[in-house]
């Protein structure tokens, strides 16, 4: 299926090349040819048989040049008989070879019957010219001169109208050329009644300005989808190509740039149509490159944009009489580089690829009118003048209807692309609004999950918040006891402290010591010895109610209480009347030095706090006290004030208060 399809495809654009190739005017394949100077046009009739090449044996005359009346003397020596259309070169004079350079006379009678007015279409002429019919001047391109100082060159094809007589008539067309590497009549003259003189003219101009408009709108819709999608390059390579042959358009064929400015330089409009053709090349492959990297391969496509560029650098840096000697070696480089894609295309084709398809014949189609433009311009059919291939190519300036076919049908893969991206986007549309329809569902199922998550998570957070609560109490509490441990002590007395010292109230301290509590435990055992541990501070507990007080075991049978806003006698009050409720208790303890029930020592202090004095010293203070009371025979209270920094440092140490 795919080979069916792509042979019609193939069918019908190679007939549309061959049908534009040809576009300007069709041409009877038995027209008379001049011979020896000499063109027989009695039995052509325009009307009827159209439009003739004046094509054949042309009189020559070498560095001469000549007008009707010089024609007419009999001492004017014809150099020869020249095959037009073709250059110069490699002409024979005096068993010598012709260069580009140079200048002649071109002359031909051709007899006609016609009695209208006739016109000539004059192509490009290398490279300036005067046109004479039967002696007066009709047409000229450039100035003719006999060396390179006096002569200016001009590209500038054109119709030239005259009144034919009777009989015979004459053209004579004087030619010069230093400034390319080839002279003389290129291409052929074309003879026609003014109608389809003027006609020809106008359709190629038209169609000309119609290649050069759809190029460059092209040229620019690509470039700026490159601006957009600047990850893919194939937009910008193929818009700059689209631009530079669109642009050359104007410079060849008709030429209708000149026709506008005829004043422009012919230096320069040589140098830019030549540049667009060395250039088109590795934009062309770069293109083929982005889109098939894997047959368009890297290196080769670098070593093409080298050659390019190399090239390009020899036209902007040398005339053009220097750079076009090499345009036959870069039209061969071409030839090669076309084998390559074609090689490549078949490639593809092989495997069977569904995208690109339209691209690969384009590229054909821009393949084979490129082959078309290098044969017509090589030197092999303008300086040879090789008839077979001149019958085969016809025309030039092909490449610029190759590149629009080659436009037409990229743009339609880009089509297809779009309406496959199209397709896709309506079936995504067609999921999007099946899910819309149940999305109020799906919302509500969602929000109520989310909320259940979101009830989960709060008591988890709440039940996480009791923990940490729970945790942190428990490393601030004492285990057995279930009073606050030593740490609690050591942040809240700071706190206290504090608190004093900018209300200017007394803070009073007691620390308390069961007496004789290791001969306790050895008597009783330790199990007994805990539970005398909770009894003293569950009474303690109980006995300091206020919620700024803190009980605190500090560590062992050791207990300290921190009262906020007490003095001196009352902290010690409280001390005596702590000290006969845990002695009420009837805790016995027969190895006791004092008394058959457990009893304690306490010492008291307090202050009211200053910059000069710190939580430190009061503890030392109340360590002290609890120090004397036990040297004091033990179940009693002492009071000591706190003492100065220096005082507190000179002071002996309390001693040992285990027994």
């Amino acid at each position: 299926m795919f080979n069916r399809q792509f042979f019609i495809l193939s069918l019908i654009f190679f007939t549309l090349i061959i049908y534009l190739s040809g576009c300007s005017t069709v041409f009877l394949p038995d027209q008379p040819k001049a011979e020896q100077g000499i063109l027989d046009l009695t039995q052509w009739q325009f009307e009827k048989d159209g439009v003739i090449k004046l094509d054949g044996q042309w009189e020559f005359y070498w560095n001469q040049l000549l007008e009707s009346h010089q024609l007419k003397n009999s001492g004017i020596a014809m150099t020869g008989y020249i095959s037009v259309p073709g250059t110069w070169n490699h002409y024979n004079v005096d068993h010598k070879e012709l260069s580009g350079n140079g200048f002649a006379t071109y002359r031909l009678r051709f007899i006609t019957e016609a009695d209208e007015r006739l016109g000539l279409k004059i192509p490009r002429v290398f490279t300036s010219y005067k046109l004479y019919i039967n002696g007066e001047q009709i047409a000229s391109a450039g100035t003719v001169g006999s060396s390179r100082e006096t002569m200016t060159p001009q590209y500038l094809p054109q119709i030239a109208l005259f009144e034919p007589q009777p009989g015979e008539n004459e053209i004579i067309i004087q030619v010069a050329n230093y400034f390319h590497r080839s002279g003389g009549l290129s291409e052929a003259l074309i003879l026609g009644n003014e109608k389809q003189i003027t006609g020809l003219r106008d359709r190629s101009v038209a169609y000309e300005l119609f290649l050069f408009g759809s190029l460059i709108i092209i040229g620019i819709y690509h470039i700026t989808l490159f601006f957009f999608i600047k990850k893919d390059k194939a937009p910008l390579y193929f818009g700059l190509f689209c631009s530079l042959i669109g642009i050359r358009t104007l410079l060849v064929g008709e030429s209708f740039f000149i026709y506008l400015f005829p004043d422009f330089s012919w230096e320069a409009a040589q140098k830019f149509q030549t540049l667009a053709f060395y250039l088109g090349v590795p934009l062309i492959i770069m293109f083929f490159n982005s889109l098939f990297p894997e047959d368009f391969q890297a290196k080769i496509t670098k070593i093409i944009n080298w050659v390019g560029a190399g090239f390009a650098c020899l036209v902007l840096l040398t005339p053009a009489r220097i750079f076009t000697i090499f345009n036959p070696a870069f039209q061969l480089f071409v030839f090669i580089v076309i084998i390559y894609t074609i090689v490549n295309f078949i490639r593809i084709i092989r495997r069977k690829e569904k995208n690109g398809r339209l691209i690969i014949l384009g590229g054909i189609a821009l393949a084979i009118a490129s082959l078309n433009d290098i044969a017509f311009s090589s030197i092999w059919l303008n300086d040879h003048s090789a008839p077979l291939l001149r019958n085969i190519v016809r025309t030039g300036n092909l490449s610029s209807v190759g590149q629009l076919i080659f436009v037409l049908l990229n743009s339609l893969e880009l089509a297809r692309k779009f309406a496959h991206a199209l397709v896709e986007r309506e079936k995504m549309t067609a999921q999007l609004q099946e899910i819309n329809l149940n999305l109020d569902k799906l919302v509500h199922k969602r929000t109520k999950a989310l909320e259940e998550y979101r009830e989960q998570i709060e008591n988890q957070k709440a039940e996480l918040e009791k923990v940490n609560k729970a945790l942190q109490v428990l490393s601030l509490k004492d285990p057995l006891t279930d009073l606050w441990n030593r740490r609690h002590y050591d942040r809240t007395i700071q706190l206290e402290w504090n608190r004093s010292l900018r209300h200017k109230y007394p803070l009073a301290l007691m620390m308390i010591d069961i007496d004789n509590f290791k001969a306790y435990n050895d008597c009783y055992g330790h199990k007994a010895g805990d539970e005398c541990l909770v009894k003293v501070a569950q009474t303690t507990q109980e006995f300091f109610r206020r919620a700024s007080d803190l009980v605190v075991r500090y560590g062992g049978e050791e207990f300290v209480v921190i009262m906020p806003g007490l003095g001196k006698d009352e902290a010690v009050n409280m001390a005596q009347l702590l000290r006969k409720a845990i002695e009420e208790l009837h805790i016995p303890h027969k190895h006791s030095s004092v008394s058959p029930w457990v009893t304690v020592s306490i010492g008291v202090t307090s202050t009211i706090p200053d910059m000069k004095g710190s939580p430190q010293q009061l503890f030392l203070a109340v360590d002290k006290a609890l120090y004397e009371a036990k040297a004091a025979g033990r179940n009693q209270v002492k009071y000591l004030p706190m003492q100065p920094a220096e005082e507190t440092d000179q002071g002996d140490s309390p001693g040992d208060r285990s027994q």
